[in-house]
């Protein structure tokens, strides 16, 4: 297996095939619900224990796939980087957010986690696992001023500093993880997914006996239904298909479904609880849209610029070229990951 080091053209810096696309859409669709059952799921159960339930169940589930489908488990450095990544995604980032929005309202707290694309890219580049470029840069800061629009009527104040320091960690806990997945070597999502929610429930079980809060059993049919939303769909599938979605495209292009699925919870919100659309929802929303496509989908400006008079082209180093060509084999192989598969890894 070929590691592509950052300063080379990594295969997952390309443009998304169209499965890779696909589960980019409904990660933000099947996400984007996730605010609506929540918002249900919290009316009986308390934030820390609602989660730790919501997680709870999504192990469970996948740990049951893993054992029937005899999905290998991560083992060694690939078991360091699910731990590391259930500890940050699941763990850190929802425990610092439920925490936060006790206090932070609501559109706040989005215009925050809106960072998470541009953290993300930051701290990708940091770490040398991409490169730097401003067309990312501006995309996720365009996106940041549609989200903005979206909720700046909703922002409020009085908010205290240690909650929004909470939320800001949840991003930057968010934005980490990402880069911590496409680090350490490759796993089935299933599997790595198993490990990290059973790590993050296990966590926010810890900050729920801390908090003292109740930890009871729903009672009434819509909050079950709500849990099972956000363990199931919204868990088990979104994650995976992250995981899926990471693993062949960049981190801080995968990131971008923060700034999509508050889109689709408004209008799911609209829909199911007849809030309304504003005229600020459809002008922030094409801010985010052009956002998103500008750093994640649009080709190289420098790429569609003509070349100044006299200048020449100087051939990027090619991975092709430097490794002989096998046939279909070794093809597929320049095509995959950058991150190696760790024995007892699929």
């Amino acid at each position: 297996m070929i590691r592509t080091p950052a300063s080379s053209a990594s295969p997952s810096s390309a443009s998304p095939s169209s499965a890779t696309l696909a589960a980019f859409l409904a990660i933000v669709v099947l996400g984007g619900g996730n605010a609506v059952a929540v918002r249900f799921s919290n009316q009986e159960l308390a934030p820390f224990w609602g989660a730790t339930v919501r997680f709870g169940i999504a192990a469970a589930v996948l740990m049951a796939i893993v054992g029937l489908g005899r999905v290998p488990l991560p083992r060694g450095t690939a078991l360091i980087g699910s731990l590391l990544y259930g500890l940050l995604g699941f763990g850190g980032a929802f425990g610092f957010i439920y925490w936060g929005l006790v206090q932070t309202p609501a559109g706040l707290a989005q215009v925050i986690l809106a960072l998470v694309p541009l953290l993300t890219f930051l701290l990708a580049v940091a770490q040398g696992l991409e490169r730097f470029r401003r067309q990312s840069l501006a995309g996720a800061l365009i996106a940041l001023i549609g989200i903005a629009i979206v909720f700046g009527e909703r922002l409020g104040s009085g908010a205290p500093l240690a909650s929004m320091l909470a939320v800001l960690a949840a991003a930057a806990c968010m934005a980490e993880s990402n880069v911590v997945v496409k680090r350490f070597p490759k796993c089935h999502p299933v599997a790595n997914n198993a490990i990290a929610m059973t790590t993050g429930a296990a966590v926010l079980l810890a900050l729920s006996l801390v908090a003292g809060e109740p930890r009871i059993l729903p009672t009434e049919a819509r909050t079950w239904t709500a849990i099972a939303y956000v363990s199931l769909a919204g868990s088990v599938a979104v994650f995976s298909l992250f995981l899926f979605v990471i693993q062949r495209w960049t981190a801080s292009a995968t990131s971008y479904v923060m700034l999509l699925m508050p889109l689709v919870t408004i209008a799911l919100g609209a829909a199911l609880a007849g809030e309304s659309i504003t005229g600020a929802f459809l002008v922030g929303g094409a801010f985010v849209l052009a956002g998103v496509y500008v750093g994640a989908f649009a080709p190289s400006i420098s790429r569609l610029l003509p070349l100044p008079s006299g200048s020449t082209v100087r051939p990027a180093p090619a991975l092709a070229a430097e490794t002989p060509a096998v046939g279909a084999e070794a093809s597929a192989t320049l095509r995959a990951p950058s991150s190696p598969i760790q024995p007892g890894c699929a």
